[in-house]
């Protein structure tokens, strides 16, 4: 009885008892594995790299022909954006205006040829885009010259008592200054809509943001070196230089949120390079700080290189608004990161801490000129204060339908008053809200700026939500607060190198923001 009894206990362990013990003992095992196995051998699965491996334009060549073709020339136009003055001349506009929605035609039609849907379907961004095309609609009403009478600006009426000959008025005080403002507004749109397209594959939109930086840090590099040999001014121009770095920009505050820009997405990209070749494993932290080290002399040295080279020529524009807003966005490119940090464990919090000590550093190295300027004239100006209290009160004179889109320097000289000096000539506003709000009015400007709210908000939420490929979110919702902060104090947005930078980076995070196990495309 006794020896049954010792069996069937046996039995009842090995039923019940056994398969949890081999459970602990093989988590034990497996949590010990990567010890034995990867903490000390580079050849280990987990860190070895293939060298075969084909570059990545070479697969995307090899997957989708076109689609690589079509990116290669966004990226070439997003290139050639800051070379002609920033892209703030007539010339550049033409040329942009063909170029980039040329490109999204070209797009459209293969799509329509190879019978494909768009991977990001109109549905998926339904709001903004009602909104937008609303937008659009006013414009050209503002434009045209078939309205009803009491619609029209009156300077149309003095301007014909004037001339002794009756005019075509329109709500626009200059259609033509509006048309080349919709042609504008137009080829940032069809930026978004390319990049948001072409970016629905992860590893576009990460050449996207690659290829955003490494441009960036060339102009940068640029800029550093004018400075150094030429004091800043521009060749081939009768600009002056005035003592600070602006590359090919006409304004280097202008330039300083471009170089923004490319600082953001530089520190996203540094992040994500550590965080993809340090281990994250807690039982490899013995290991990873060599690792670090051998993945910064390979090809980490890159990335930290560009970085440097934006953030010395950032600091180097003395851009009080510009520099302070590109701190805004890498403060909440941290924050989101850390955030992220807390829910994976892929994520490394002390590669955040120690970007963000990096950061820190360079500025109290480099910022010395930034830090005297703030220092010897504060944080605000009295004049561009003065500027938006006057559009304010021109905006109450055209509530809902505006002055025309595009025309704050033809508007403005009517209201001009004793509050800002005689001289120089106010041709923007320094407030990009206030001067869309002139133009369109408050309901169609409120369209405008919601549209664009809308998208930033899909960003920061996929930036939040999504478990993997959120480098291209959070690069775009923090340069988006970059673009939004400046804009209140600058025109930098209404510059086409900086406006088609953005779109294209916000066209990514869009494209990303949302998860590849949902169906996106139409």
């Amino acid at each position: 009885m006794g020896v049954a009894r010792t069996h069937r206990m046996r039995g009842w362990v090995r039923r019940f008892v056994s398969p949890k013990l081999r459970q602990r003992g093989h988590a034990r095992q497996h949590q010990k594995r990567p010890l034995a196995i990867s903490a000390f051998d580079p050849a280990s699965p987990r860190l070895r790299r293939d060298p075969a491996t084909p570059s990545t334009w070479i697969v995307l060549w090899r997957d989708e022909p076109l689609e690589a073709l079509l990116l290669a020339g966004l990226i070439l136009g997003l290139a050639w954006a800051p070379l002609w003055l920033g892209g703030d001349r007539p010339f550049a506009w033409g040329v942009n205006g063909v170029w980039f929605p040329g490109l999204t035609v070209v797009y459209e039609i293969s799509l329509l040829i190879r019978e494909r849907k768009h991977p990001v379907a109109a549905k998926q961004i339904l709001a903004p885009l009602i909104l937008f095309a609303a937008v659009v609609f006013w414009i050209s009403v503002q434009m045209s010259t078939v309205i009803p009478p009491g619609f029209a600006h009156p300077i149309w009426l003095i301007a014909g008592d004037a001339l002794k000959t009756p005019l075509n008025a329109a709500i626009s005080v200059n259609p033509q200054a509006s048309a080349l403002a919709l042609m504008r507004l137009l080829t940032d749109a069809s930026v978004l809509w390319l990049a948001m397209q072409l970016c629905r594959s992860p590893r576009r939109a990460l050449i996207l943001i690659q290829a955003v930086v490494a441009i960036c840090a060339a102009y940068s590099l640029l800029g550093i070196v004018m400075m150094v040999f030429a004091g800043g001014a521009l060749p081939f121009s009768d600009l002056a230089g005035g003592g600070a770095i602006r590359a090919t920009f006409v304004n280097r505050n202008t330039f300083a949120t471009y170089a923004g820009i490319g600082l953001v997405g530089a520190v996203a990209l540094i992040l994500r390079f550590y965080r993809r070749e340090a281990p994250g494993d807690p039982a490899l932290k013995s290991y990873r700080l060599a690792r670090l080290i051998e993945a910064t002399g390979q090809s980490g040295w890159t990335l930290i290189g560009a970085g440097l080279v934006i953030l010395v020529a950032l600091l180097g524009t003395v851009s009080r608004g510009g520099v302070l807003a590109a701190v805004l966005a890498i403060f909440t490119l941290l924050l989101m990161t850390f955030a992220r940090s807390g829910r994976r464990d892929g994520q490394q919090i002390d590669m955040v801490i120690f970007l963000a000590v990096a950061v820190l550093g360079g500025f109290l190295l480099f910022g010395d000129k930034i830090v005297g300027r703030i220092s010897e004239t504060g944080l605000t100006d009295a004049s561009r204060l003065a500027v938006c209290a006057i559009v304010i009160g021109s905006i109450n004179d055209a509530l809902f339908i505006g002055f025309g889109y595009g025309t704050f320097a033809d508007i403005f000289p009517l209201y001009r008053d004793q509050s800002i000096s005689v001289w120089g000539m106010w041709d923007m506003a320094h407030n990009t809200y206030l001067e869309t709000l002139q133009g369109l009015g408050i309901a169609f400007g409120g369209a405008l700026i919601l549209a664009l709210a809308l998208l930033v908000w899909r960003c920061a939420w996929g930036a939040v939500q999504r478990h993997r490929d959120a480098t291209a979110p959070i690069v775009a919702a923090s340069v988006s607060l970059l673009i939004g902060a400046h804009a209140m104090v600058d025109f930098s947005l209404q510059i086409e190198a900086v406006a088609l930078t953005f779109m294209a980076i916000l066209g990514a995070g869009v494209a990303q923001s949302e998860s590849s196990r949902r169906l996106a495309s139409d």
